[in-house]
C-alpha cells in the first residue's frame, strides 16, 4: 500500500510536466492548405501558413510532404513567437530558366529573423541551375546577371539545419550571414564540379557555428568563410568535387573585421583543387586580422594543393600584385595532414611581405605524390618562419638548393 501511495504521489507531481509537453506540436501541411504538387506553385500557400507558424504560441511545424512540388520564390520571415521548424520531406524545384526569377534581386529561399528554428525532413531543395551555369561569365563581365542563393539564412538565432540537400544552385547554395548558435548536421550539398561559382555554405558576420557529419560536392569552395567569423567548428566533412574549404578571399573591403577562432578537423577532401586555404588580395585597402586557425587531422585524396596560405591571390589577373597584402595572418595550426596530392607543392605558403605570417606551427605532414609527371615534391614558404615538428613529408620549408 506505501508503495502504491508513493507512485500515486510521484504521478501527481509529474502530471502536469508531462501534460505540458505532451502538448502536440501543431503541424501546418501545405497539402492541407490548398498546395499542389507538381507545376503549381507553392509559394502563395507557404507564405500564409509560415505567417500562421510565426505566430503560434507553442511550437510549430511547417511540413512540405513527400512529393515534387514547384517553388518560384520565397521569404520566409519572423520573428516567431515559440520553436519553429521547416520539415522538408519532398523535394521542392525551382524555375530552371533563371530570368524568370519573381524578384531579380533576391534569392530563391530567404529565411531571416528566426530564433528556435530548425530545417529537417529528408529533403532536397533543388535549384535547377545547369542554365545559369551556362551563362555565368561573371568572372569577366561586371554586369552579368545576378543569379540567386538556393537558400539564404540571415539573422538566425539557435538554429539547426540537419538532413537535407541542396542540389544545383544557380549561385552559391546556401549562405549563413550575420547569425548565431547555428549548426549545419547531416547537411548535403551536391553540384558537378563544373557549376560555376557555386559555394557551398558561405559564412559571415557570425559566431558559434558548427558544420558537421556533411557531404559537400560542388563547382566552387564546399566551405567558404567570410569577415566577422568568429569561433566557427568544421568537423568531419567529406569535401569533393569543388575547391576546398577556404578562408576569404579578403581585403578588397576596407570595413572588413577580423576573423578569428576556425577549427577544420577530421575532414576529408577528394579530387578538389584545394584542400584548406586562406587567400587575400594585394594591392588591396583591408588591415583585418586573421588569427587562431586549426587545421588538423585532415585527409587530402588526389588534391591539388592541399594546404594553401596564398596572400597574393588575383585570380583572372583581377588585380595588381605591386603592393603586399595587408592583412596579418597569425596563430596557424596545421597538424596530421595525410594522403595524397597531384601538384609539386604539397604546402603552399605564401605570406605578405609587410606582413609576415606569426606564430606558425605545422607537424605530422605525411602526404605522397601521384602524378604520372615526375617532380621534385616538396613545400614552398615565403615571408613565414614556422615550427616543425614530427613526420614531414615531403620537408618543410627547406633551405633553397645551393648553385654548385
Amino acid at each position: 500500500m506505501e508503495i502504491k501511495l508513493f507512485f500515486s504521489a510521484v504521478l501527481l507531481v509529474f502530471l502536469p510536466f508531462l501534460a505540458y509537453h505532451a502538448q502536440a506540436v501543431t503541424v501546418f501541411d501545405i497539402s492541407k492548405y490548398g498546395a499542389k504538387p507538381g507545376g503549381e506553385d507553392i509559394s502563395p500557400v507557404l507564405a500564409k501558413v509560415w505567417k500562421e507558424a510565426c505566430e503560434a504560441t507553442n511550437a510549430s511545424k511547417v511540413l512540405i510532404p513527400k512529393g515534387t512540388w514547384y517553388l518560384s520564390q520565397i521569404r520566409l520571415v519572423g520573428p516567431n513567437k515559440a520553436p519553429l521548424e521547416l520539415e522538408v520531406q519532398g523535394t521542392v524545384e525551382a524555375n530552371p530558366d533563371y530570368t524568370k526569377l519573381p524578384q531579380k534581386d533576391g534569392q530563391w529561399i530567404t529565411i531571416n529573423y528566426l530564433d528556435g528554428f530548425t530545417i529537417s525532413g529528408g529533403g532536397v531543395f533543388d535549384g535547377k541551375g545547369e542554365q545559369a551555369w551556362k551563362a555565368n561569365d561573371c568572372h569577366k563581365n561586371p554586369n552579368c546577371p545576378k543569379l540567386p542563393i538556393n537558400l539564404s539564412l540571415n539573422f538566425i538565432k539557435n538554429a539547426i539545419i540537419k538532413d537535407v540537400t541542396t542540389k544545383d544552385s544557380k549561385n552559391f547554395h546556401c549562405n549563413c550571414i550575420s547569425s548565431q548558435n547555428v549548426t549545419f548536421q547531416r547537411f548535403t550539398i551536391s553540384a558537378p564540379g563544373e557549376s560555376i561559382n557555386t559555394d557551398g555554405i558561405h559564412i559571415a558576420r557570425v559566431s558559434n557555428v558548427k558544420v558537421l557529419d556533411s557531404n559537400i560536392g560542388t563547382g566552387d569552395d564546399c566551405i567558404s568563410i567570410g569577415d566577422e567569423t568568429t569561433d566557427l567548428h568544421i568537423e568531419n566533412v567529406k569535401c569533393g568535387p569543388g575547391h576546398g574549404i577556404s578562408v576569404g578571399s579578403m581585403g578588397k573591403n576596407p570595413a572588413e573585421k577580423d576573423v578569428t577562432g576556425i577549427t577544420v578537423k577530421k575532414c576529408t577532401f577528394t579530387g578538389t583543387s584545394n584542400g584548406v586555404r586562406v587567400k587575400t588580395w594585394p594591392s588591396a585597402p583591408a588591415t583585418l586580422k586573421i588569427s587562431n586557425l586549426h587545421f588538423e587531422d585532415l585527409t587530402m585524396n588526389n588534391v591539388s594543393y592541399p594546404v594553401v596560405i596564398d596572400q597574393q591571390y588575383c585570380p583572372w589577373n583581377l588585380c595588381t600584385k605591386d603592393k603586399p597584402s595587408l592583412i596579418q595572418i597569425s596563430g596557424l595550426t596545421v597538424k596530421n595532414v595525410r594522403g595524397t596530392a597531384n601538384t609539386k607543392e604539397a604546402l603552399l605558403f605564401s605570406c605578405s611581405s609587410s606582413k609576415p605570417c606569426q606564430n606558425v606551427q605545422i607537424s605530422d605532414i605525411d602526404l605522397k605524390y601521384v602524378n604520372s609527371i615526375p617532380a621534385n615534391f616538396t613545400t614552398v614558404c615565403e615571408n613565414v618562419k614556422p615550427t616543425v615538428s614530427g613526420k614531414q613529408n615531403p620537408p618543410i620549408c627547406p633551405p633553397p638548393v645551393q648553385a654548385s
